[in-house]
């Protein structure tokens, strides 16, 4: 039996509490379905400040490189000091420097969940590295420049390279879910960056006759998810339409504060909820771990997959069983309307995890 080695970074605000909550649940379903982890708890954020003086420090960075993969919390990098303000925040940093290209966004409804459109359930493939964030398209520097006091430039990359791995990515997820995909673009007014990103994502699409393809132009399909989110299945785009698309579609299966999503590339992984730190709410007990949980349920499924090991896959169904039985039960954080706090809710997880029957 593989010994796991996973990585837990447990951030700010309400990070520490959510994080806490996520490993107690998973532990419960390791214990549940006999898989051996190793959870390795990693400086980050302020407490990487505190014990570097860096909010990502290097010996995390090294230490990751020995996991299989690793939970990432919230972080409050709008509140850290000047010199640390100026670099990109650890989420951005561990994207870049370890080119985790692929950022896997699924929306889908839930039980006990108020959905704006009902019945739903799509995946968001979002190109993780290029793209108009300028943050990531540099291999040095910033890709903004203010020319004058009243004149600002911003750059934008695409690259063959970036489309097709996101686009196979894609693809591949489709084969084993509803086998469609949408491309989602804005060729007709920037013809040649995301016209590439189409068109690159369209023959890509040649090598996987089974599956349908349509696209449409972001603003569009803004309005197709409003309106009939149920219909698509699997959604490819570039950087900043995925990170709008995929906050849009978070709110309207129920809420941001649910999304969960992984980072990868082909060798590594990382477990990260949508939502943000919520310093207001911060050691109250009461943040809501939803969306870290389904995203490490996320990341238990790349592990099974790369390491043919169904005893993570049934970890992940373990966890999430739990957490739909207990939301469908009423047992809810605040945020939802509910009076359980957050260890509350893990605990009822945990509970429903221990009571379960193994297929």
């Amino acid at each position: 039996m593989t010994n796991y080695r996973l990585g837990v970074l447990a951030g700010d605000g309400i990070g520490p509490e959510i994080v806490s909550a996520t490993v107690h649940v998973f532990k419960t379903a390791a214990q549940k379905a006999g898989v051996d982890i190793n959870w390795i708890d990693l400086p980050m954020g302020w407490e990487g400040i505190k014990q570097y003086n860096d909010p990502l420090p290097e010996e995390t960075k090294e230490a990751l490189k020995e996991t299989h993969g690793w939970i990432l919390g919230p972080h409050d990098s709008a509140a850290y000091p000047p010199e640390h303000k100026v670099k990109l925040n650890p989420s951005g940093a561990l994207r870049h420097s370890l080119d985790l290209y692929a950022n896997v966004r699924p929306a889908k409804t839930m039980p006990g969940i108020k959905s704006v459109v009902g019945e739903a359930d799509l995946v968001i493939y979002r190109e993780n590295t290029e793209g108009f964030y300028a943050d990531r398209n540099m291999y040095s520097g910033h890709g903004e420049w203010q020319i004058t006091e009243d004149v600002v430039v911003t750059s934008g990359v695409f690259t063959r390279k970036a489309a097709e791995r996101i686009a196979h990515a894609a693809f591949k997820m489709a084969m084993q879910r509803r086998k469609k995909v949408t491309i989602v673009h804005k060729a007709n007014v920037l013809r040649l960056s995301t016209g590439l990103f189409l068109r690159v994502c369209r023959e890509v699409a040649e090598q996987y006759p089974e599956v349908t393809v349509d696209d449409y132009h972001i603003d569009a399909m803004a309005a197709h998810l409003v309106r009939r989110a149920k219909d698509f299945d699997i959604i490819v785009t570039e950087n900043m339409y995925g990170d709008i698309l995929s906050d849009l579609a978070g709110e309207l299966v129920g809420s941001l504060g649910l999304a969960p999503s992984i980072n990868s590339n082909d060798n590594l992984a990382m477990a990260q909820a949508a939502h943000g730190s919520a310093p207001d709410i911060a050691g109250l007990n009461i943040g809501n771990p939803t969306g870290i949980m389904l995203s490490t349920v996320m990341l238990m499924d790349w592990l099974a997959e790369r390491h043919n090991d169904p005893k993570l896959k049934e970890m992940g169904q373990l966890v999430e069983q739990g957490l739909y039985q207990s939301l469908e039960s009423g047992v809810k954080t605040k945020d939802l309307g509910g009076s359980a706090s957050t260890s509350d809710f893990a605990e009822a997880i945990s509970e429903r995890i221990s009571q379960a029957v193994l297929r």
